[in-house]
């Protein structure tokens, strides 16, 4: 079912960016099974994120990888550590989810439009 309507002065409010995983490790104070991500922004810098990935990703995998993220959503206690971003991605039947990437490198910190 889709979502409440939205007119473009919504959407430009959100700052999404491309970016690429730096460091990954597992976050075993987490609740549910997650990965403590640091990710390169560029200009903007590497933020820390809390991403519950675990069904497809390993840590090894994905460190280097360009992902595609909400990165002005205010920071977010999350066990040990303040998320600052949150990453996109699609959500499966078993709510896997699938990291949206960019289909050829770009610079880290490119905005999303």
């Amino acid at each position: 079912m889709p979502k409440e309507e939205i007119n473009w002065s919504d959407f430009a409010k959100i700052d999404i960016r491309i970016g690429t995983i730096v460091s990954a490790e597992i976050f075993e104070e987490a609740r549910n099974p997650a990965y403590k991500l640091s990710i390169d922004f560029g200009d903007i810098g590497i933020k820390k994120s809390s991403a519950q990935i675990t069904k497809l990703y390993e840590t090894n995998d994905i460190v280097g990888k360009q992902v595609v993220a909400v990165v002005n959503f205010p920071p977010k206690q999350i066990a040990n550590i303040m998320s600052e971003c949150l990453l996109l991605g699609g959500l499966g039947i078993n709510k896997e989810v699938v990291l949206l990437q960019p289909e050829r490198f770009v610079q880290n910190g490119t905005e999303v439009g």
